[in-house]
């Protein structure tokens, strides 16, 4: 999601209704789990492949 995507989800949340900010609420929340399981996998993947290599948490 570009900049420009983000305000018009942000804008259209802002107008909706309860209902529909629920659902936008909701589809974000499921959206940034699945981040955040591939954000690991990825993680995992990429130690396994050059396990002398650590990335810095900082």
């Amino acid at each position: 999601m570009n900049e420009d995507e983000k305000k018009e989800f942000i804008a259209d949340f802002t107008k909706a209704d309860i209902t529909r900010k629920l659902d936008m609420w909701y589809f974000a929340v499921e959206q940034e789990a699945i981040w955040e399981e591939l954000l690991a996998e990825m993680s995992m993947i990429a130690q396994a492949a050059n396990p002398k290599a650590r990335v810095s948490e900082e």
